[in-house]
């Protein structure tokens, strides 16, 4: 005798379209995995936050109508590092219906995004009282704790990031202003004009300059980003956004070594581009060795076979090819650059997304956080930190070199981007 119901019982599943769910009972908290790596990294930010809590309310007044919190909007950077999303604009979107991110910024479910002028707004608020500086030290200050950095052996390494200006800003510095046929985009002729940047400036980016990348490469308006690493697991200890010139790679070098807190026999890997004179004779002024490439086309290199006999020279360049996956800085970087406030220097993003590992491109995949390090345990004696006077006196003879090298003096003060504030948590 067959079994009848009254309606058909059917394997397949029901996509019939009606009236959504209007409540949820599970929380954002159990939706994330218990092994997502960045509930390891929420727990490290959350403990850098609480210690700059003070300092926050250094910046905002007694009255006046809630803005965003600053541990939010800290969150957020971080995120759209980790995940390369290319404006401000677009982050404010994915938070908008990614569980994921609402979890690690701190917002609920029903809670509204902020707009993104206003989240532009309130990020410079924070830039301009250096807090994307304390971040940084002290997420390096917890890597030091665990033993995760080296203090003798480092890689340098910096590439050109392109600014938000076109070549139709770039005019002469004497010249008036003529009044633009079109105001929204002007016509401009600048073929068979002779454009230096001594004579010529940016009217949007003052601080870009104009370069290029190779010989075969057209000129464009770049900026510098420059990264310190140490060796033993990758992790960024320094880095600086500069004008770019023809020193500014090895001067910014310098910057960086001289208020770097570091031990004895300290060496420093680096590419061809540092193989100067003027360079080698500043990093041996600091008690840095430098093991850099040898450039010998076409000239003599300024590393003999006194530097390069020995096998650290050997392991330094291994370990600087190594890390040159992780420092291809800003070489896709013209979305960040671009995605910055007119008339401000680019943010730096892309200067610690490479550090931190993070894929670069115009269609970024989801980066795996577990990949960052390779968490081997800390080997050999940790050595005390340098006495404050003996860190000035290195500060100022780097400085002094930068100037040598030919960098102009107000150039060679290097200026922290704001994501730096998380490349050791990275």
């Amino acid at each position: 005798m067959r079994m009848t119901t009254p309606t058909e019982v059917r394997m397949r599943g029901d996509d019939r379209e009606e009236q959504g769910a209007m409540w949820s009972y599970v929380p954002l908290e159990q939706r994330i995995p218990a092994d997502h790596p960045l509930r390891v990294m929420r727990s490290l930010v959350d403990a850098v936050l609480r210690e700059l809590s003070p300092r926050f309310a250094e910046l905002y007044s007694r009255v006046g109508r809630p803005s965003i919190a600053p541990e939010k909007l800290l969150r957020a950077l971080l995120l759209q590092v980790l995940y390369t999303i290319r404006s401000e604009r677009l982050l404010m979107e994915q938070l908008d219906y990614n569980l994921l991110f609402r979890w690690f910024v701190g917002l609920e479910m029903d809670d509204s995004v902020w707009n993104a002028t206003v989240f532009t707004k309130n990020r410079e608020r924070l830039l301009g009282g250096e807090i994307a500086r304390a971040c940084f030290d002290r997420v390096v200050a917890q890597a030091r704790e665990r033993g995760l950095l080296s203090d003798e052996h480092f890689t340098v390494d910096g590439t050109l990031v392109e600014a938000w200006a076109s070549l139709k800003s770039f005019k002469r510095k004497d010249a008036p202003p003529a009044p633009p046929d079109d105001p929204g985009n002007p016509t401009v002729n600048f073929h068979g004009e002779r454009r230096r940047n001594a004579t010529h400036a940016s009217t949007t980016d003052p601080d870009s300059r104009l370069a290029r990348k190779g010989k075969a490469q057209e000129a464009r308006l770049y900026d510098t980003g420059h990264v310190l690493m140490e060796n033993r697991n990758g992790l960024a200890v320094g880095g600086c956004v500069i004008p770019a010139g023809g020193y500014a790679e090895r001067a910014a070098a310098l910057e960086l070594l001289g208020g770097l807190e570091r031990g004895g026999g300290v060496t420093l890997g680096a590419d061809k581009g540092y193989d100067t004179r003027d360079f080698v004779a500043a990093a041996r002024l600091l008690g840095v060795t430098p093991h850099v490439a040898q450039n010998t086309t076409n000239r003599a290199s300024a590393i003999d076979g006194r530097t390069t006999r020995h096998a650290g020279y050997t392991v330094s360049q291994h370990r600087r090819k190594a890390r040159g996956g992780d420092l291809r800085l800003a070489q896709d970087g013209r979305a960040d650059a671009q995605d910055a406030t007119p008339g401000h220097p680019p943010r730096g993003l892309d200067v610690y997304v490479c550090p931190c590992r993070v894929q670069l491109g115009p269609h970024p995949e989801p980066h795996d956080p577990s990949r960052m390090s390779d968490g081997r345990p800390s080997r050999g004696r940790q050595r005390e930190p340098a006495a404050a006077g003996h860190r000035q006196q290195m500060t100022t003879a780097a400085r002094r070199s930068g100037r040598s090298l030919g960098l102009p003096r107000a150039a060679s003060r290097t200026k922290m981007p704001s994501s730096s504030a998380f490349s050791a948590t990275c």
